[in-house]
Order: structure tokens, then C-alpha cells, then sequence
């Protein structure tokens, strides 16, 4: 695989230091096909980690060589889920306690309906590729579409896909590496390719999925962010003060917040239509974020810094004393509890006193 050298590679690259997958199609394809090593110890404690979500009231997260881990107690002990590929896994999300999804490299999908204790294979990137290419060929595509599609099935399953999103049980997306951006309409089982539906002429990387009741956004490298006003039907674009990567964002209210590169994030309060800069005092790469139950939102970096705002997004304080290794992930376990996880596993900290010493 080609390693882009464009503003963006992956958020496992800035979050981790770990570049895109690399190397022959054929080795993808054994990825794809072999289990998950079970872990244990200071090898289960010590995996580097991309998401962390809440299913019900379940802590699961997700990380390299197709880690997935749960917890029960909010994050005091952890059993290992059975994921059929060693891919690395690079976001999560759940539409209730049973029903939940995972995303990474090669163009994986996983899905499962028992909480995340099991997983099976929805989506690869081989079979991604097939999508691209019979969605370009509809009347109406363009030819740098079609030249894309082509690509993509010629460089084989190398691509990752890097956000996750499901509205319910049947209706999800999926967005990736070059612009790929993918829909179901029943939980997974048969997708479809949203290319032509994206102003997105270039193919930035396409990075999170954000949901703001029939609103959805996009974030993406070169200071992209898209927006579709009919529940995924169409997206365009939006006009952002920043040129380099968005990582993440949040929306809430018409409320939006975009982050990413060197200490970057932009607030709006009108849909996206003007930005302003947040005040935020680090020059490290904002790798994820969370709203809170009480409204506050969280900032993690990949210098191992947690950043707390309480005016949504405006002016951001240090959230305790930071970390040594960088973070990737961020989730509320209760109450002004949250744990974050990151290149040394999952830590449990309380946003007064931060703290990076316990692992699962």
C-alpha cells in the first residue's frame, strides 16, 4: 500500500506513531482470514488501544491486530472478545447494549449481537473495492470517481476504514482512507457506496461520523467537513478556517466542535456556517473527544494531555496532570469518571486529578 503523504495519514499514525498497514495484498488477505491472538498479562494490559465506547452499561475498546476487549465493572478487570481478523481495529460503536460494530485496516467491518463478547465479518476491503466500482459506473459518476473505484481494486484490501456510525440497529455508515464512504440499511448484512453522493473531488481522507439528530457530519483531512441535511442522502461541503486534518468533531444542538492537528479545534453555533478558534494552551495533535452527561466536553492529545471545557468548546484547562504515553480514546464510565486508552491500554481517571497509572 501506497503511504499518503498528505496532511492526513490515519489516527493510528498521529495517535500512535504506527504508519498505515504496508506490504503485499496477499498479506492483507491473511489478516483477514486469522483470528485474533488471545492475550494475556502485561501483553492484554500493555495493547495499544484506537476506541473506547459504552454498549448498555459495558466498557468495550478496540485496537491492534484485531484487539477488542469488555469490562463490566467500568474498566476494573477485562475479558477479550473472539474477532475473526488481526487487523487493526480503529473505531467502535454500539446501537444498543447487544448490537455493535468495529472498523479498521484492510476495509474491515465487524459486527455483533451479543454485547462485543463475539464478532464476525460483515465487510472486507476487497469486497468494499467491488461496491466502489459498480456505484461509478451508474450514470452520473465522473470519471475521477470511476478512476478511483479502479484503483482501489487493483491495489487490493489495504485500505482502513477510520469512523463508525449507526443511527439504530439497521442504518449505518462507515467512512475511510480516501474518501470511502459506505452505507447499510440492515445492520450490516449488504452495503452500499455513497462516493457519488459526497462533494469530495479529491478523495481526503475521511476521518469520524457525527450525528446531530437528522444532521450528519463528516470530518476529514485538509480542513474538510461535510454536512448532509437528509439523513445521508447527500453531503456537502463546509467551508473551515484550517487547512490540516480533522480527527474528530462534535455536534449537539446545531452546537459543532472540529479537532485535530498540532492543538487545533474550531467551535460553531450556527451548523458549521462560522467558525472561531478555541482557546486550547498544546500544539499536540487532538486525537478524540467526548460530551459528557453534564455538558462538559473532553479533549485527549497524542502527547498523553486530557483538556476540559465547560463552555462548549470555546476555552479548554488541562484536565489533570498529563500522561507519558499518547492517548487515542476517551468514554464516560459515570459521573465526572472517564477512561481514556491510548498507545499502554486503558487508564481510569477522574478529570480533577488525572491519573495514568491503572491499566485493565
Amino acid at each position: 500500500m501506497r503511504i499518503d503523504k498528505r496532511s492526513g495519514l490515519s489516527r493510528v499514525a498521529f495517535a500512535l506513531g504506527l504508519a498505515l498497514a504496508s506490504g503485499a495484498a496477499q498479506a492483507e488477505q491473511d489478516v483477514l482470514e486469522r483470528p485474533a491472538l488471545m492475550l494475556s498479562g502485561p501483553r492484554l494490559a500493555n495493547a495499544a488501544l484506537l476506541d473506547v465506547q459504552i454498549a448498555g452499561q459495558r466498557l468495550l475498546a478496540a485496537g491492534e491486530r484485531g484487539l477488542i476487549v469488555w469490562s463490566d465493572d467500568q474498566g476494573r478487570a477485562w475479558q477479550q472478545a473472539r474477532v475473526p481478523v488481526t487487523v487493526t481495529l480503529t473505531a467502535l460503536t454500539f446501537a444498543d447494549a447487544k448490537h455493535g460494530w468495529a472498523v479498521g485496516h484492510s476495509g474491515v467491518v465487524l459486527g455483533t449481537q451479543d454485547g462485543g463478547q463475539s464478532w464476525h465479518k460483515l465487510l472486507d476491503g476487497k469486497a468494499a473495492a467491488q461496491l466502489l466500482l459498480a456505484d461509478a459506473k451508474l450514470p452520473g459518476a465522473t470519471d475521477s470517481l470511476l478512476k478511483n473505484a479502479e484503483r482501489l481494486v487493483a491495489d487490493g484490501p489495504d485500505k482502513p476504514f477510520l469512523g463508525v456510525h449507526f443511527s439504530d440497529a439497521a442504518h449505518g455508515m462507515v467512512v475511510g482512507a480516501y474518501g470511502l464512504l459506505l452505507a447499510t440499511q440492515d445492520g450490516g448484512a449488504s452495503w452500499q457506496s455513497l462516493a457519488r453522493r459526497i462533494d469530495n473531488p479529491k478523495g481526503l481522507h475521511l476521518y469520524a461520523i457525527v450525528q446531530d439528530g437528522a444532521t450528519f457530519y463528516l470530518f476529514g483531512e485538509q480542513g474538510a467537513v461535510f454536512v448532509s441535511d437528509d439523513r445521508g442522502g447527500t453531503f456537502r461541503a463546509l467551508k473551515t478556517p484550517y487547512q490540516g486534518t480533522y480527527f474528530g468533531g462534535l455536534a449537539s444542538a446545531g452546537q459543532l466542535l472540529a479537532f485535530g492537528m498540532r492543538g487545533n479545534a474550531y467551535w460553531s453555533a450556527d451548523q458549521g456556517q462560522s467558525w472561531h478558534k478555541s482557546t486550547l494552551a498544546t500544539a499536540n495533535t487532538l486525537t478524540a473527544g467526548r460530551r459528557l452527561a453534564s455538558g462538559d466536553i473532553v479533549l485527549v492529545d497524542d502527547g498523553g494531555g486530557v483538556h476540559v471545557s465547560k463552555d462548549g468548546g470555546r476555552r479548554f484547562v488541562a484536565g489533570g496532570e498529563r500522561g507519558r504515553t499518547p492517548l487515542a480514546a476517551v468514554a464516560e464510565v459515570s459521573d465526572g469518571q472517564v477512561v481514556v486508552a491510548g498507545a499502554r491500554g486503558i487508564r481510569h481517571a477522574a478529570l480533577a486529578q488525572v491519573s495514568v497509572e491503572s491499566k485493565p
